[in-house]
């Protein structure tokens, strides 16, 4: 085979190195913005608007919707907590899910994006807008499934998404397999992957989160926000001293500030 000779390559390569060395030490490493999307950003649940429309469009069978709708009324009814109830649509994703065809629900979750794109909290999207013109790397992350996390973090002008990644096979459709589980349920752990492959700083970083799982994450940036935090999150946020805001209709509530 014709090609460069050894010479010309090697030179080549030592350029294209020394250029990067220079470039890389010039640079100003960006700084994270880390946001949890449902509950923080959606002002719903991505896991949720998903399986009520698989059901509604058939790809789900109805009587699905009957094993987690009494935890709904318990929770609609401050008798039971969110966690029972989303916990119960993610079972039905998960148990459903193998053998439905990929595309099928993308095309579904695309809908779902075109729709409820700018169903979202004032407070989280302005913040996110500010951060954006301020040059920070923006990171989503979500347990909600990953091809619709990635379609609405998009939207929302998000440089990253993680979400969870449930393969499909060489047919196209779901295998109902889970990968890299462990993963997204580590949150601090995406972050500072995140960090590390994209040459960012944790200096003058920004985390935004809703619940207890959110704490790990939360504990590692320079400015934590609790925003419509659970109970968990709120006892450990007032004794760290981190802002809490609260957002109710059109008003924002700064409970904690900075």
């Amino acid at each position: 085979m014709g090609g460069m000779s050894p010479g010309r390559d090697s030179r080549r390569i030592v350029k294209t190195s020394t250029e990067r060395r220079g470039a890389s030490a010039g640079v100003k490493k960006r700084k994270i913005a880390v946001f949890d999307i449902d509950g923080t950003l959606f002002r719903s649940s991505l896991a949720i608007e998903l399986v009520d429309r698989l059901i509604e469009e058939g790809v789900f069978p109805w009587e699905e919707k009957d094993s987690y709708e009494e935890e709904y009324r318990r929770w609609i009814e401050r008798r039971g907590d969110y966690k029972s109830y989303i916990d119960k649509v993610a079972s039905v994703f998960h148990r459903r899910i193998k053998g439905v065809p990929y595309q099928a629900v993308a095309d579904i979750a695309g809908e779902i994006i075109e729709e409820q794109r700018h169903h979202v909290y004032t407070y989280t999207r302005d913040l996110i807008r500010d951060l954006k013109r301020k040059g920070y790397f923006l990171l989503a992350i979500s347990r909600s499934p990953k091809f619709i996390v990635d379609g609405f973090a998009h939207e929302a002008g998000f440089d990253k998404s993680y979400g969870m990644f449930f393969t499909s096979g060489a047919s196209g459709n779901f295998t109902g397999e889970v990968e890299d589980k462990d993963i997204i349920e580590n949150k601090s752990a995406i972050v500072q992957r995140v960090v590390r492959k994209e040459n960012l700083t944790l200096e003058g970083s920004v985390g935004v989160g809703d619940t207890e799982h959110d704490i790990q994450m939360l504990e590692m940036v320079d400015r934590p926000i609790a925003f419509n935090p659970n109970q968990r999150l709120y006892a450990h946020a007032k004794r760290r001293g981190w802002e809490i805001v609260v957002e109710r209709k059109d008003v924002i509530y700064e409970i904690q500030g900075s």
